[in-house]
């Protein structure tokens, strides 16, 4: 493809597409932990039992898991741009459905609705911004992705504290009143419109991904659009390693049955599965209630879940300054190592009675920033560069369909067990999946660092 005179087209560069393209975690992000400011006000107002509360949780994860599995065909057949489109379409009118729900039953289908475009936007965000940065800043950029679904938790817990300080302000008897005060939980939905409708004008500067478009046949076009993002050399250069990794004229494209790709899908699935079961979205959705049965007043605990977001945001800083010079190995087996021995220590000090201290709420620290330097981005990371592209979108799609089952069942099943088998069990089950992950993180997973997409293929899996 070199010396191609397709004209240039000039397009943002590989970093900021990437960093918009990120933006769609913020929406995530908000979308995910929202839910934790509005959990006890819908409780409350619609008299939910324990199987109702962990369903209004819950429903949006049935969503996330269907809109994983419809991504794989979606993004093959139009690509990942149009994919991503309709993600941010189902933030905002899920958003406007929440805040406007006529009845409980809207308000889960408006849930679900948003689940689907966090399923879907999870799902292709990761693997985009994976096949459009340079090898040498992959990691950072897919990290980038993280960060901004810590900043989108942190903007919700920031925002459900500002609207409930200004439930205290409406006047009685207009809508504002009943809006702000009687049905608080209502602007909070709101609120995530705005991220949403941002997100949404913003993708339509991002250029189609160059490896789909590769992928079809459009090579010319592939090539114009890494040229107008990272320069003619990079792009020749890109152009010429996806010609030698594509599948040989005449030869049968892989499936995900392909024994080459067994070691991928076992190390995107595990880790996939291992990332919720440590219960970090236990701690997201639930934090407020866990702090509560610490001994934290309802306004403390808010405030302390603002503390919690803040750690997951500079900790996730962390990933990415250090994901491609550390490696994605060292950082996991880091954090790991902190998530268990806070995860351990916060089972005893409810076992032992201590859970009403400081103590407890720095363990909990502690378990968010292991996970954010780690866990969280590192995990997506792998996941979105060790498929090769001719599968990339089916298997990215399985262990994202894997990971909100994981979720689902976090949500729907984290009120039943602390209220049965007690936190101390709780935390202590939670830790013991965290080890596991240590484990299998030390012995199976591979080192990825600073390697073309073509080279992580090479190193995965050779064809057969």
């Amino acid at each position: 493809m070199s010396g191609s005179t397709q004209p240039e087209k000039k397009l943002p560069s590989a970093q900021v597409i990437c960093l918009i393209v990120a933006l769609g975690g913020l929406v995530y992000g908000f979308d995910i932990a929202v839910i934790s400011g509005t959990l006890s006000l819908v409780k409350a107002q619609f008299s939910l039992s324990a199987t109702s509360e962990g369903w209004f949780v819950s429903c949006a994860m049935i969503g996330c898991i269907i809109g994983a599995a419809l991504t794989s065909w979606l993004s093959d057949r139009f690509g990942r741009k149009a994919v991503l489109l309709g993600a941010a379409g189902a933030f905002l009118l899920s958003a406007i459905g929440c805040a406007f729900s006529p009845a409980f039953g809207v308000l889960i289908a408006s849930r679900f609705l948003g689940g689907i475009g966090v399923g879907m936007a999870s799902t292709t965000a990761p693997m985009y911004i994976a096949e459009f940065a340079p090898a040498t800043s992959r990691g950072k950029m897919v990290a980038c992705w993280q960060l901004a679904i810590t900043i989108g938790i942190l903007l919700s817990y920031g925002s459900n504290a500002i609207l409930m300080n200004i439930a205290h302000h409406a006047a009685a008897g207009s809508f504002l009143q009943w809006f702000f005060v009687q049905e608080a939980w209502r602007p909070m939905f709101l609120t995530m419109a705005v991220p949403s409708i941002g997100f949404l004008l913003l993708l339509l500067v991002v250029p189609e991904s160059p490896k789909w478009l590769f992928s079809i046949g459009k090579q010319e076009q592939a090539r114009t659009i890494l040229a107008g993002a990272r320069g003619a050399a990079e792009a020749d250069s890109e152009i010429e390693g996806m010609c030698t990794a594509q599948t040989p004229a005449g030869e049968k494209q892989r499936s995900l049955t392909d024994p080459a790709l067994r070691l991928p899908l076992i190390i995107g699935i595990t880790l996939a599965l291992l990332q919720q079961l440590c219960g970090i979205n236990a701690v997201i959705y639930y934090g407020p209630k866990i702090f509560e049965t610490a001994g934290l007043l309802s306004g403390s605990a808010l405030m302390f879940q603002v503390v919690v977001g803040v750690i997951n945001v500079l900790f996730t800083f962390i990933a990415i300054a250090t994901a491609d010079r550390w490696g994605r190995k060292a950082l996991m087996l880091t954090g790991l190592s902190g998530m268990v021995t806070a995860l351990v220590v916060c089972g005893f000090l409810f076992k032992l009675g201590h859970a009403d201290g400081f103590l407890l709420l720095g363990m909990i620290g502690l378990f968010v920033a292991s996970f954010a330097l780690s866990v969280g981005p590192i995990t997506l990371i792998m996941i979105a560069e060790i498929f090769p592209t001719d599968v990339r979108a089916k298997a990215v799609s399985l262990c994202l369909f894997v990971l909100w089952i994981a979720v689902s069942i976090v949500g729907q099943f984290f009120p039943w067990l602390l209220e049965v088998a007690g936190p101390s069990l709780t935390f202590w089950t939670f830790a013991g999946f965290s080890a596991f992950n240590f484990f299998f993180t030390l012995f199976v997973v591979k080192e990825t660092k600073n390697k073309t997409l073509e080279e992580v293929e090479e190193m995965f899996t050779k064809r057969q």
